[in-house]
C-alpha cells in the first residue's frame, strides 16, 4: 500500500506525517487490496476555527472511495477520515462478497 500525504498552503510536520502514516496502515485491517491512499491536508482561511480541511482517497481494485472532513485540527481530521473509510471499505468488501 502506498502512502501520499498533501499539504496545502504549509508545511506537514514528520509529527503529523507520522500520526497519518500510523492511522492510514489500519485500513489495511479491513481491507487487504488496498493499492493506494492520498492524504490531502489543507487550510482554509488561516486565523479562523474549524479552518483545517482533510481528504483522505482510497484507491481499490476497481473502484476509489473518497471522504473529506473539517475540523479544528488535522489529527482530528484524520481519525474522522479513517472511520468513514472503515464504513465505506465494509461496505465494499461486503458488494464483493456479494457478487
Amino acid at each position: 500500500m502506498e502512502i501520499k500525504i498533501q499539504s496545502i498552503h504549509f508545511d506537514a510536520t514528520e509529527k503529523l506525517e507520522a500520526f497519518i502514516e500510523k492511522k492510514v496502515a489500519k485500513l489495511e485491517k479491513t481491507f487487504e487490496d488496498i493499492q493506494k491512499v492520498e492524504v490531502q491536508l489543507k487550510v482554509v482561511k488561516p486565523a479562523t476555527a474549524m479552518n483545517k480541511e482533510t481528504s483522505l482517497t482510497v484507491n481499490v481494485p476497481g473502484n476509489t472511495l473518497f471522504v473529506n472532513k473539517t475540523c479544528d485540527t488535522f489529527e482530528e481530521g484524520v481519525d474522522q477520515c479513517v472511520d468513514s473509510m472503515k464504513v465505506q471499505l465494509t461496505k465494499f468488501k461486503e458488494k464483493l462478497r456479494n457478487k
